[in-house]
């Protein structure tokens, strides 16, 4: 779960600058591959990292006040950097604070979100521990509205602390406020605007056992129905169990792990889009074959990326150079060691053509790209 890029916001006319010394960790011509989960990408012109929210907004003014571009990072798994790097600034945000008082958890952005989840389990609370083993940092989980195994960050989430750019105060967004949807948010809709610093989430002493469980997927490996309550410790294992079987728990030695997870968006079509792409689906594989379909809210229903990626003939492995479909799962892309960039982005072309050639949907990159597009 990456953060975001943003670019310079002009200093409103009036009123003070706010200037304040800038983290004192500066790095110049400085490598972001290793920053991100692909391992892929050029580097910053400066790289900065802040260890403190004060840091953080220091750095974003000083950023906005010289009208330099500004890359945002945080456990980069979510990210995508071009061959060519970022001319600007990119600030890594390395802030550390863990408060849990009762059932109500603060967490800094910079937090790694597996541990932190980790925590809350061993804690006995209940909310969030289907989401163990999703790699990079508490301050992304808003803006995705990350989310798997039936949870989402938006059920539990109350606040979220953020500095905003445009009237250069930090301020606090209540739920009701971040518009959250299907992997979606207003932080993500505006993401020039805010630079998350602390989340707040609402959470549930239900005696050591879990929310009740969601996804059939979990469900059937733990044995219970849907809507059971399990042991959180026992639910937390489960998902990394699943998670690490499709190589979406970050391994060094083990490729299908250098991704950034699912790399295409599950589609939501509306009513005539569906019907179009069911009758792509019965022409290409025949009338007794149906796509998965969840209700996505009023008339639009969700379908499977993975399943349309597979059904479109890109299998697990696909792919003969340095970046190529995982062998566990066919939602990621990854780089076997020696892609670059453009390996990445034709591969990801390639499959985006193929499944709109198949069944007349167009796939949408999950990752945040910087400098380069699909």
């Amino acid at each position: 779960m990456a953060r975001y890029a943003c670019g310079p916001w002009p200093r409103p006319s009036g009123g003070a600058t706010d200037r304040t010394l800038v983290p004192v960790q500066e790095l110049h011509d400085a490598p972001l591959a290793p920053l991100t989960t692909f391992r892929l990408g050029g580097p910053a012109a400066r790289l900065l990292t802040a260890t403190t929210d004060a840091e953080v907004v220091a750095a974003v003014r000083e950023a906005d006040d010289s009208g330099t571009p500004l890359l945002v990072i945080g456990g980069g798994s979510n990210l995508v950097i071009g061959d060519k790097g970022f001319e600007g600034t990119a600030l890594r945000i390395a802030t550390k604070g863990f408060e849990l008082a009762g059932t109500t958890l603060e967490l800094a952005a910079g937090e790694v979100w597996t541990d932190a989840v980790a925590r809350t389990v061993e804690a006995g609370l209940a909310g969030i521990e289907c989401l163990a083993g999703i790699p990079g940092s508490a301050g992304a989980t808003p803006i995705q509205n990350v989310g798997a195994y039936g949870q989402e960050v938006a059920s539990t989430i109350t606040e979220v602390v953020v500095y905003d750019r445009y009237t250069r105060e930090t301020v606090t967004i209540p739920n009701a406020e971040c518009a959250f949807s299907y992997r979606h948010s207003r932080f993500k809709a505006e993401p020039d605007r805010f630079v998350v610093l602390r989340v707040r989430f609402a959470l549930e002493d239900a005696g050591g056992l879990s929310a009740p469980l969601k996804y059939p997927e979990t469900a059937r490996a733990m044995g219970v129905e849907q809507g059971d309550r399990v042991p959180a410790a026992a639910a937390r294992e489960t998902v990394l169990r699943l998670r690490a079987g499709k190589g979406m728990v970050l391994d060094p030695e083990d490729h299908d792990t250098w991704s950034a997870g699912s790399f295409f968006t599950n589609p939501i079509l509306d009513g005539a889009q569906f019907e179009a792409f069911l009758a792509r689906v019965q022409d290409r594989l025949g009338p007794e074959v149906t796509p998965p379909a969840f209700p996505a809210g009023g008339e639009h229903t969700k379908t499977s990326a993975a399943w349309l990626i597979d059904k479109a003939g890109f299998t697990k492995g696909y792919g003969t150079g340095p970046a190529r479909i995982s062998t566990k799962h066919t939602l990621a892309l990854t780089n076997r060691g020696e892609a670059t960039t453009e390996d990445l982005l034709a591969l990801a072309r390639e499959v985006v053509a193929g499944v709109h050639d198949a069944f007349g949907v167009t796939l949408v990159n999950e990752p945040v790209t910087v400098g380069v597009s699909l």
